[in-house]
């Protein structure tokens, strides 16, 4: 057992999916893997480990914001032998041309965190996503016929921005969308040398200021789960 996952050795699957809320996780062990059973309710911070296609696959919630994330990814990887994470989550949209309900793969993540400031000082360290994992995923969405975006995306601290247009400036260098997870995954995947992936679902965007109901994120996210699934399956 970790400090928050209360799991007892190997039974965590070396890859896992990660979405920041665990009612997610719940519906992701539900929907797509046989025989899952729980593993962690630690502060309602559940966890899932079952099968997809044959291959064990576990399934863990993180919460919202790098720190709560950080915990989780850092106890995966260094108490249970965790190789490949991969995070599922929503974002906003900064591009006119990014739609909602597209799907967004995270090939880097610029942010407003300052996590990597006192690694890093005077200078800006760039996380990257794993070049596998990135290459699995494009190329079954290609071979499903399932559109994609791809580029930089921003891990912002702030869900609230005091200034509603501060996007426009990212927006101005390419950055396609705004989530709050994929700098700190990429990170300390680097630091501890394992894989890492973020894997987006546009839920709103702030360009045109539609979002998503409730309703629609269920299906919607189902073909980033998809994704997710056979990139390490």
């Amino acid at each position: 057992m970790s400090i928050h996952i209360e799991a007892k050795k190997g039974a965590i699957a070396e890859s896992v999916l990660l979405p920041g809320d665990p009612m997610r996780a719940k519906w992701i062990a539900d929907t797509f893997l046989q025989d899952a059973v729980c593993y962690n309710d630690v502060r309602g911070m559940l966890g899932y480990t079952g099968t997809y296609h044959g291959k064990r696959i576990s399934v863990q919630g993180t919460g919202m914001g790098i720190p709560s994330a950080l915990i989780y990814c850092h106890e995966l990887i260094n108490d249970y032998g965790v190789k490949n994470l991969i995070r599922v989550g929503s974002a906003g949209s900064y591009q006119p041309d990014i739609q909602l309900r597209d799907i967004v793969i995270a090939m880097a993540a610029s942010s407003t965190s300052g996590i990597n400031n006192s690694r890093f000082i005077n200078s800006d360290y760039s996380p990257t996503a794993d070049f596998e994992l990135f290459m699995k995923a494009a190329k079954y969405a290609e071979a499903q016929g399932i559109p994609i975006k791809a580029g930089n995306v921003l891990s912002a601290d702030e869900f609230y921005d005091d200034d509603f247009d501060s996007y426009k400036k990212w927006a101005d260098f390419g950055v396609l969308c705004v989530e709050m997870e994929a700098a700190g995954l990429y990170t300390i995947a680097a630091k501890f040398k394992v894989k890492a992936l973020a894997i987006l679902t546009i839920s709103d965007s702030l360009v045109s200021k539609k979002e998503v109901s409730a309703d629609d994120r269920e299906s919607t996210f189902s073909t980033m789960i998809e994704i997710a699934l056979h990139t390490v399956t």
